[in-house]
């Protein structure tokens, strides 16, 4: 029986036994890998401390809105969820028409996220693709309006819908806010990016008009952007105060104008405060949740298909 030579490695110490391990761009090195695991570690760590402190403040907006007042006082304060949610639901219910405030935030925030996505996915598209007279100008006078400060138009605006016999109706809230000139650049620097030149020119080679250009080629593609907008828009016009109380009153509120009356009186009771504000959130972080998904499936299959 021939003898088995010795593994060249066995004259230097080391076992004949074990073969050194290879990877496609050299050996494995083992202080390398160890130092990449502990900075995998860290910063797990990082994003678990940072997904716990963005998530305290809604933690404890439920735990506020099930507990009473007096106990809200006590020091230590709890950290532990209480019996009493339901009951503060409904005070917030007698104390504010918070079922009319919610519907009317939906209808108006709706509106004013679709109106924005549409035509600022439009204008987008024409200051991204088309070529036209005067393009840089008004492209310029748009982004030129985003620097005004909004309240130096709060007077004129409410002139404009007293004249026209909107005060306290929602369509004075809903008009002034379907455009957005932050919605225009936004969707016009992503366009640039996300859609070839060469699309658009195959598209009028074989006959197509700028409206089935429109809607078969840029819809597609900008769907991740118009989910980005259409979810600040909604959080922007949901949360939105100073306008509304302006130009709303109490019998037609929003969420944001009904919330308002709950901190009324001497006294606040901060717990039924606190569940109205669990009430106003919850609609917010369906949407999220929803327009989120969105987001992540329009990134994986907004690439261009040949």
């Amino acid at each position: 029986m021939a003898d088995v030579p010795a593994h060249p490695a066995a004259g230097r110490g080391q076992r004949p036994d074990r073969a050194p391990t290879f990877t496609q761009g050299g050996p494995v090195k083992t202080a390398r890998a160890a130092r990449t695991g502990h900075g995998g570690r860290i910063t797990y760590a990082i994003l678990v401390l940072a997904v716990l402190v963005s998530a305290f403040p809604f933690y404890w907006t439920i735990v506020a809105a099930s507990r009473s007042n007096a106990e809200l006082a006590q020091v230590p304060p709890t950290l532990l969820p209480g019996p009493n949610l339901f009951r503060n639901f409904e005070a917030v219910l007698e104390e504010a028409d918070i079922g009319r405030a919610l519907l009317n935030s939906l209808i108006v925030s709706g509106s004013i996220t679709v109106g924005t996505v549409l035509c600022c996915t439009l204008a987008g598209f024409a200051f991204a693709k088309l070529r036209f007279r005067g393009r840089g100008a008004l492209l310029a006078l748009t982004v030129g309006t985003m620097m005004i400060p909004p309240q130096l138009g709060v007077i004129p605006l409410f002139m404009l819908i007293a004249e026209l016999g909107w005060v306290n109706q929602l369509q004075s809230v809903i008009l002034p806010g379907l455009v957005s000139a932050f919605g225009v650049f936004f969707m016009r620097q992503f366009l640039v990016q996300a859609l070839p030149d060469e699309l658009i020119e195959a598209a009028r080679v074989d006959g197509a008009s700028s409206a089935r250009i429109f809607w078969s080629i840029v819809v597609p593609i900008a769907r991740p952007g118009m989910a980005v907008l259409g979810l600040l828009t909604f959080m922007a016009a949901w949360n939105d105060f100073f306008w509304p109380v302006v130009a709303l009153s109490s019998q037609e509120p929003t969420v944001q104008v009904a919330l308002r009356q709950l901190g009324g009186g001497y006294v606040h009771d901060q717990s039924v405060i606190m569940a109205g504000t669990l009430l106003g959130t919850l609609p917010v972080l369906l949407v999220f949740g929803l327009l989120g998904r969105q987001i992540v499936g329009g990134i994986m299959q907004g690439a261009v298909k040949g």
